[in-house]
């Protein structure tokens, strides 16, 4: 059981994991690496003056990945609540990278959705939509369905930016720590934490 069970591995997914593994929630994230940011290139992210999409998800993910969070190759096929979360099913894969035929269940106690515009597991849990055909959250990225989020082009008809998409991930990771912690939570760093 994680903590924390995210779905895709572009910014905003990314981004969340970052907050909640380095604030000490156990976080693993399901990724097949297929994100648009391949396609993309930064001229337009804050703090980055230029910068190869593909090179920007390769440092986020060596990024995370330093503070622990579990990266997973795999696809995800299905997310449904259980008692004590979710659980997410993934199609199994050998070691050699080939699917085995196999189904494997890894259960959280939090649920990120980060799939794009790919919306189909935010439908098949139950969450709501707007009018726009877009997962309806809250300011906090917080579904209809408790304790499950949902960020980037998933909740946003046209705004498909790195940058927005990366404030979602942390929103929804923010308001899972703030639940965990019973209060307002702030990921604030100062200069001293680096030393």
């Amino acid at each position: 059981m994680h903590d924390v069970v995210i779905v895709g591995g572009g910014p905003a997914g990314l981004s969340g994991a970052l907050f909640t593994e380095k604030n000490g929630l156990d976080t693993v994230v399901f990724d097949t690496d297929e994100t648009w940011m391949h396609k993309a290139h930064l001229f337009n992210y804050l703090g980055i003056d230029s910068m190869d999409g593909s090179e920007f998800v390769a440092q986020s993910r060596e990024q995370v990945e330093e503070f622990g969070v579990t990266l997973r190759d795999e696809a995800v096929t299905a997310v449904e609540e259980t008692a004590e979360g979710f659980a997410v099913t993934t199609e199994a894969v050998s070691e050699a990278g080939d699917q085995t035929g196999g189904d494997q269940t890894v259960e959280g106690r939090y649920l990120v959705l980060a799939t794009g515009a790919d919306r189909s597991l935010a439908d098949s849990l139950g969450c709501a939509f707007t009018d726009e055909d877009t997962v309806d959250v809250t300011v906090s990225m917080e579904t209809s369905v408790e304790d499950a989020y949902a960020t980037g082009a998933m909740v946003r008809a046209e705004e498909w930016q790195a940058v927005i998409s990366a404030g979602d991930g942390a929103a929804a990771a923010l308001n899972i720590l703030s639940k965990e912690k019973g209060e307002h939570f702030h990921d604030f760093d100062v200069p001293a934490d680096a030393e």
